[in-house]
């Protein structure tokens, strides 16, 4: 099982598109999916139609497990916190309209590490593959929360100065403020970015440039060959809800995101 933390300082940068479709591909290849709602604005929650919605959502699952009164301290999940979606991926919506389990995770002493144990705990009990974490667009504990319960992070970069900037200064500087984390056994995992959005524009090739040259060799960070092209079909999918591979007759998004799992040899994870 693998956790997949999709994560950006920045707002608006693709992130839950990025975790959607990538969700639906592994899905459709025959795997078996979790999606996590970690965002306090929970787009990810409703881009997909559910089959099924469960009763709870993340909140309940940090706020609400018990642990067992046994010396390897198990965890008691709460009941019912799984939706299903139509199109194949199980999903944990963020039930936290009032933003307040940033506080919870701020203020319990666990907080931050114990969304990376109750993953765990519920990909065994459900015999996931994979479970991709979408998270908000800024820093704060809940993002501290889903970073440190990740195998593998990835960070889509829109090729815009401005999103490039902000991918240097504050997704970067995130990571490096968590990295005191590893001494107690909580290691940052490495993050993979790939560029987004990418189009034909002088300027989208000049950033591009400017991040792969200004980011070469830096210790933790990869990014990746495979680039996002700017296409109206991933937006034109999101309003219909569903796969950018089913919304369109261009292989191009498809192929992308498998070029996207096999540079991060997600497939391998899988016996």
């Amino acid at each position: 099982m693998t956790v997949i933390t999709i994560c950006s300082t920045k707002g608006g940068a693709g992130k839950t598109t990025l975790t959607a479709n990538l969700g639906g591909l592994l899905s459709s290849l025959g795997y078996r999916v979790l999606l996590v709602d970690a965002d306090v604005q929970p787009t990810l929650s409703s881009y997909y139609a559910l089959n099924y919605r469960a009763s709870k959502g993340l909140r309940s699952l940090l706020t609400e497990t018990e642990v067992a009164n046994t010396d390897d301290a198990d965890y008691i999940i709460p009941n019912d916190i799984i939706s299903t979606t139509s199109i194949g991926c199980d999903l944990i919506f963020s039930d936290d309209p009032k933003g307040k389990l940033q506080t919870w995770v701020r203020n319990t002493a666990d907080g931050r590490t114990r969304l990376k144990f109750l993953l765990r705990k519920v990909a065994q009990e459900h015999n996931y593959d994979f479970i991709l974490i979408d998270t908000q667009g800024a820093v704060g504990p809940l993002q501290d929360a889903a970073v440190l319960a990740a195998d593998v992070l990835l960070s889509p970069i829109p090729t815009e100065t401005m999103s490039a900037r902000e991918f240097i200064r504050g997704t970067l500087g995130m990571l490096k403020s968590l990295s005191p984390m590893s001494s107690i056994g909580f290691k940052v995992p490495h993050l993979y970015g790939v560029l987004y959005r990418v189009d034909k524009t002088r300027d989208s090739a000049n950033v591009a440039k400017e991040i792969r040259e200004g980011l070469d060799g830096t210790r933790g960070i990869t990014i990746i060959n495979t680039v996002v092209s700017s296409v109206v079909s991933w937006r034109e999918s999101a309003t219909l809800g569903i796969p950018v591979y089913q919304a369109t007759k261009d292989p191009k998004p498809k192929s992308q995101l498998m070029a996207i799992i096999d540079e991060l040899g997600l497939i391998e994870a899988k016996p």
